[in-house]
């Protein structure tokens, strides 16, 4: 959140920086033959007003007028309390104060010129109550969308555009390098974010936006999931094994997804238990003292739990049986008993 009404230091944004923009502007509008620019803003979307006045919104609403051959008259949904404040930090010739501010827009540039053609950057992302206003504040304006116009003069930055983003990479450097240092501590969360926030007032920022995200590659639960969302493809036996067997064995060149950790010893030690099976389950009758159980068609009751793979020896006798049994071992999957 803000921490009050800025100010405007004309040494890091001089007038004649902002004069010189404008006239960048007004060049281009006479040669696209444009009457008027609106620029709108908001406390998301201030980078326009901003670049031409120096005006930063508080949460609410406005629309920058320039009429070409008219100095730029800002309209703003504030009350007159702010005026002062926006004159004294702003770059503008007046500031007009309405709950409608798409009606006063509208009203002045159609006073210069009824039938103007007037210049929207972002027309289609303009809220639709405002360009209602607009159109019924002016009904012979022409409204036509100038981002074509207007995006090559914004993207052209100068001096000291440069000086003032380069000032605000080293804010946020400093404010993450605290960050940083709070995580490595052991710190909350919560913690971690007003460490990153202080740091960056402190050295200057009027606002600091933090997003906080998870670290998935870390949370064993993910690693889980990701795991049974491979297995659970229906993929031939050894395409799974084999995105199965990245996981479980460190170090190998195909393993799209994060792994699940075991130690040298213990996969050695699980490939040799595996090799016994796999000759156990070579031999006729699967190498199972227990009578063949009947076909899935025959049996009935409660519905068979689905499983992982659709032929449970190939499934058994393939690296990722190894992998799954870390997570879930195989005598305690769940098997219910039917009668034929």
């Amino acid at each position: 959140m803000r921490r009050g009404l800025i100010s405007h230091a004309r040494l890091e944004l001089p007038d004649a920086v902002l004069d010189a923009r404008l006239a960048r502007v007004r060049a281009a509008m006479a040669e696209a033959r444009l009457d008027a620019l609106v620029l709108y803003s908001n406390n998301t979307r201030a980078a326009g007003v901003s670049w031409l006045t120096g005006f930063v919104p508080y949460w609410s609403e406005a629309l920058l007028v320039l009429v070409r051959e008219a100095p730029p008259i800002l309209v703003v949904a504030l009350t007159y309390r702010v005026k002062g404040w926006i004159e004294r930090t702003s770059r503008v010739a007046d500031v007009i104060h309405g709950p409608r501010i798409g009606r006063e827009a509208a009203r002045v540039i159609a006073g210069a010129k009824a039938d103007a053609v007037v210049a929207v950057p972002g027309l289609d992302h303009l809220p639709a109550g405002i360009a209602d206003d607009l159109r019924s504040g002016g009904p012979r304006l022409v409204l036509t969308d100038a981002s074509s116009m207007f995006a090559p003069l914004r993207g052209q930055a100068d001096a000291t555009e440069i000086a003032l983003a380069t000032k605000a990479a080293w804010i946020a450097q400093r404010a993450l390098a605290c960050a940083e240092l709070a995580s490595s501590g052991g710190e909350s969360l919560n913690a971690i974010i007003a460490a990153t926030e202080g740091e960056g007032r402190r050295l200057g920022a009027e606002e600091v936006y933090i997003a906080a995200a998870p670290d998935l590659a870390r949370d064993p639960r993910w690693r889980l999931c990701r795991l049974c969302r491979v297995a659970g493809r229906g993929l031939p036996g050894r395409a799974a094994a084999r995105a199965l067997d990245g996981i479980a064995n460190p170090g190998t060149n195909s393993d799209p997804f994060p792994r699940i950790g075991l130690g040298p010893g213990k996969i050695a030690d699980r490939r040799s238990r595996g090799a016994g099976r796999r000759a156990r389950l070579a031999r006729p009758g699967g190498g199972s003292r227990k009578p063949p159980r009947p076909p899935r068609a025959l049996l009935v009751g409660a519905k068979q739990p689905r499983p992982y793979h659709t032929d449970l020896r190939q499934f058994a006798s393939s690296p990722a049986s190894r992998c799954c049994a870390r997570a879930w071992p195989w005598r305690s999957w769940p098997r219910r008993r039917t009668a034929c």
